[in-house]
């Protein structure tokens, strides 16, 4: 124990506690290491041999090639709701329908005109006439809310229906 209160075993107590010291924080400084790691693995991934300028270069050039993806997909989408539009401009848009007794012949009403018409009030007014021998189907064209042959005052009345839009139309039989 003499040994301890020399020079040489202060010396010696002391590189011990320097020695308890740097191993303590030998200790402190891997379990930081390690999490430092954990969080190097979250941020690169599995990539280890990658540092941190290398994956940001790696994330730019994929942002880009996924930007240039996105605004593809976008011109297409666009240019298949701009095809959609058209199509549905030419699909009915507009009905009206109106029944009616054509003869007068107090047998209800039997007699129909239905006013079918797209988003530019164009397309086609049919009438059915019944009458207790026969029955007629008259198809005329409208163009922009108009016909080139004159319409019936119910045709009229099925193509104000359609552009009213109004459900059915005309009196009910009875």
């Amino acid at each position: 124990m003499n040994d301890l209160t020399t020079t040489t075993g202060i010396v010696a107590l002391a590189a011990v506690a320097v020695a308890l010291i740097a191993l303590a924080a030998v200790v402190v400084l891997s379990r930081r290491l390690g999490r430092m790691r954990d969080d190097q693995r979250v941020l690169l991934g599995e990539h280890e041999r990658q540092d941190l300028v290398e994956h940001g270069a790696v994330l730019a050039r994929d942002f880009a090639s996924l930007h240039a993806y996105v605004a593809d997909v976008a011109t297409r989408l666009e240019a298949r709701l701009a095809s959609a539009e058209a199509r549905l401009d030419g699909a009915v848009a507009y009905s009206g329908l109106v029944r009616y007794d054509a003869y007068n012949e107090m047998s209800g009403h039997q007699s129909t005109s239905i006013a079918l018409l797209d988003s530019h009030r164009s397309g086609v007014v049919l009438s059915s006439i019944h009458h207790r021998d026969q029955a007629r189907l008259y198809a005329k064209q409208v163009t922009n809310g108009h016909s080139q042959l004159e319409l019936s005052p119910e045709e009229l009345e099925a193509v104000r229906v359609a552009l009213a839009g109004e459900a059915g139309g005309g009196p009910e039989p009875g």
